[in-house]
Protein backbone atom coordinates (compact mmCIF):
# COMPACT_ATOMS: atom_id res chain seq x y z
CA UNK A 1 0.00 0.00 0.00
CA UNK A 2 2.49 2.69 0.93
CA UNK A 3 4.23 1.89 -2.17
CA UNK A 4 1.16 2.22 -4.20
CA UNK A 5 0.91 5.80 -2.46
CA UNK A 6 4.68 6.55 -2.97
CA UNK A 7 4.04 6.24 -7.02
CA UNK A 8 0.93 7.97 -7.19
CA UNK A 9 2.13 11.13 -5.64
CA UNK A 10 4.69 11.37 -8.68
CA UNK A 11 2.43 10.53 -11.47
CA UNK A 12 -0.74 13.22 -9.79
CA UNK A 13 2.38 16.08 -9.43
CA UNK A 14 2.83 15.12 -13.60
CA UNK A 15 -0.82 15.21 -14.24
CA UNK A 16 -1.20 18.19 -12.50
CA UNK A 17 1.75 20.06 -14.07
CA UNK A 18 0.90 18.63 -17.81
CA UNK A 19 -2.85 19.01 -17.76
CA UNK A 20 -4.03 21.40 -20.34
CA UNK A 21 -6.39 24.19 -18.96
CA UNK A 22 -9.12 26.57 -21.07
CA UNK A 23 -7.93 29.12 -23.18
CA UNK A 24 -9.64 32.30 -23.64
CA UNK A 25 -11.91 31.78 -26.48
CA UNK A 26 -10.57 33.34 -29.78
CA UNK A 27 -11.44 37.13 -31.19
CA UNK A 28 -12.57 38.41 -27.80
CA UNK A 29 -11.34 41.36 -26.01
CA UNK A 30 -11.48 41.25 -22.25
CA UNK A 31 -12.48 44.84 -21.07
CA UNK A 32 -13.04 43.90 -16.91
CA UNK A 33 -10.83 41.32 -14.46
CA UNK A 34 -11.96 40.84 -11.32
CA UNK A 35 -9.66 39.56 -8.59
CA UNK A 36 -11.00 37.63 -5.44
CA UNK A 37 -7.94 37.78 -3.41
CA UNK A 38 -9.65 35.38 -0.65
CA UNK A 39 -10.43 32.56 -3.69
CA UNK A 40 -6.92 33.13 -5.43
CA UNK A 41 -8.92 33.94 -8.42
CA UNK A 42 -8.91 36.18 -11.47
CA UNK A 43 -12.21 36.41 -13.63
CA UNK A 44 -11.97 37.62 -16.96
CA UNK A 45 -14.98 39.11 -18.85
CA UNK A 46 -16.06 40.59 -22.57
CA UNK A 47 -18.73 42.87 -21.44
CA UNK A 48 -21.36 40.74 -19.33
CA UNK A 49 -19.74 37.46 -20.52
CA UNK A 50 -17.59 35.74 -18.28
CA UNK A 51 -14.06 34.21 -20.82
CA UNK A 52 -12.01 32.70 -18.04
CA UNK A 53 -11.06 32.05 -14.49
CA UNK A 54 -7.71 31.64 -13.52
CA UNK A 55 -5.87 30.74 -10.76
CA UNK A 56 -3.54 33.41 -8.87
CA UNK A 57 -0.43 34.53 -6.72
CA UNK A 58 -0.66 37.41 -4.65
CA UNK A 59 1.94 39.20 -2.58
CA UNK A 60 3.55 37.32 0.14
CA UNK A 61 0.96 39.05 2.98
CA UNK A 62 -2.57 39.06 1.04
CA UNK A 63 -5.10 40.38 3.59
CA UNK A 64 -5.94 43.58 3.70
CA UNK A 65 -5.15 46.66 1.26
CA UNK A 66 -1.66 47.55 0.07
CA UNK A 67 -0.54 50.87 2.39
CA UNK A 68 2.84 51.64 1.30
CA UNK A 69 5.34 50.24 -0.91
CA UNK A 70 7.29 47.38 0.64
CA UNK A 71 4.20 45.53 2.70
CA UNK A 72 3.91 43.20 0.23
CA UNK A 73 0.12 43.54 0.05
CA UNK A 74 -1.69 43.30 -3.31
CA UNK A 75 -3.98 46.26 -3.39
CA UNK A 76 -7.58 46.27 -3.05
CA UNK A 77 -10.06 48.55 -5.48
CA UNK A 78 -10.91 49.75 -8.41
CA UNK A 79 -7.95 50.24 -10.78
CA UNK A 80 -7.61 50.30 -14.82
CA UNK A 81 -4.69 48.49 -16.41
CA UNK A 82 -2.73 51.07 -17.86
CA UNK A 83 0.63 49.86 -19.05
CA UNK A 84 2.32 47.03 -21.07
CA UNK A 85 5.81 45.53 -20.94
CA UNK A 86 7.22 42.50 -23.16
CA UNK A 87 10.19 42.66 -22.19
CA UNK A 88 9.44 42.31 -17.78
CA UNK A 89 11.81 40.88 -15.70
CA UNK A 90 8.56 38.49 -14.98
CA UNK A 91 7.85 37.17 -19.23
CA UNK A 92 5.39 39.74 -19.97
CA UNK A 93 3.33 41.99 -17.56
CA UNK A 94 0.14 44.33 -17.93
CA UNK A 95 0.27 47.27 -15.79
CA UNK A 96 -2.29 48.52 -12.86
CA UNK A 97 -2.82 51.90 -12.34
CA UNK A 98 -2.47 51.57 -8.54
CA UNK A 99 -1.23 54.14 -6.67
CA UNK A 100 -4.85 56.59 -7.00
CA UNK A 101 -4.78 59.50 -5.29
CA UNK A 102 -6.84 57.72 -2.14
CA UNK A 103 -3.63 55.25 -2.16
CA UNK A 104 -0.92 58.10 -1.99
CA UNK A 105 -2.84 59.77 0.38
CA UNK A 106 -3.28 57.35 3.42
CA UNK A 107 0.61 56.51 2.49
CA UNK A 108 1.65 60.47 3.02
CA UNK A 109 -0.20 60.11 6.05
CA UNK A 110 1.68 57.24 7.69
CA UNK A 111 4.78 58.97 6.22
CA UNK A 112 5.86 56.17 3.90
CA UNK A 113 5.95 56.08 -0.22
CA UNK A 114 2.55 54.33 -1.72
CA UNK A 115 4.40 52.33 -4.01
CA UNK A 116 3.61 51.23 -7.25
CA UNK A 117 5.00 49.26 -10.38
CA UNK A 118 1.72 46.72 -9.83
CA UNK A 119 1.49 44.00 -12.33
CA UNK A 120 -0.43 40.57 -13.64
CA UNK A 121 2.70 38.94 -14.37
CA UNK A 122 4.13 35.83 -15.26
CA UNK A 123 7.05 33.50 -13.79
CA UNK A 124 10.14 35.04 -12.99
CA UNK A 125 12.96 34.85 -16.48
CA UNK A 126 14.04 31.65 -17.11
CA UNK A 127 11.82 30.04 -14.48
CA UNK A 128 9.26 29.44 -16.50
CA UNK A 129 9.01 25.99 -15.92
CA UNK A 130 7.60 26.46 -12.26
CA UNK A 131 4.92 26.53 -14.31
CA UNK A 132 1.07 26.04 -12.45
CA UNK A 133 3.31 24.91 -9.11
CA UNK A 134 3.84 28.80 -7.93
CA UNK A 135 0.18 28.80 -7.43
CA UNK A 136 0.67 26.88 -3.85
CA UNK A 137 2.47 30.08 -2.36
CA UNK A 138 1.69 33.50 -2.37
CA UNK A 139 5.04 34.94 -3.36
CA UNK A 140 4.66 38.61 -4.97
CA UNK A 141 6.04 41.67 -3.62
CA UNK A 142 1.98 42.92 -4.45
CA UNK A 143 1.50 41.82 -7.61
CA UNK A 144 -1.07 39.22 -9.26
CA UNK A 145 0.68 36.61 -10.74
CA UNK A 146 -0.37 34.14 -13.23
CA UNK A 147 1.64 31.01 -15.34
CA UNK A 148 3.70 32.28 -18.58
CA UNK A 149 0.72 31.04 -21.05
CA UNK A 150 -1.71 33.00 -18.99
CA UNK A 151 -0.11 36.28 -18.79
CA UNK A 152 1.03 35.89 -22.90
CA UNK A 153 -3.05 35.44 -23.79
CA UNK A 154 -3.85 38.30 -21.50
CA UNK A 155 -1.42 40.53 -22.86
CA UNK A 156 -2.86 39.97 -26.21
CA UNK A 157 -6.23 40.17 -25.14
CA UNK A 158 -6.70 42.94 -22.47
CA UNK A 159 -7.78 45.62 -23.78
CA UNK A 160 -5.58 49.17 -22.79
CA UNK A 161 -7.46 50.87 -19.70
CA UNK A 162 -9.79 47.85 -19.16
CA UNK A 163 -11.24 47.99 -15.52
CA UNK A 164 -9.55 45.92 -13.27
CA UNK A 165 -11.70 45.70 -9.64
CA UNK A 166 -9.29 43.62 -6.70
CA UNK A 167 -11.96 42.14 -3.99
CA UNK A 168 -10.44 40.94 -0.44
Amino acid sequence: MVWFLILLLPLGLIAYYFYPEKKLPLGKTVDKLIVYKSKRQMHAYSGDELLKTYTISLGKKPIGHKQYEGDNKTPEGIYTINDRNPNSGYHKNLGVSYPNENDIAFAQKMGKPAGGEIKIHGLPNSKGYIGKFHRWKDWTAGCIAVTDGEVDELYKTVKQNAVIEIYP
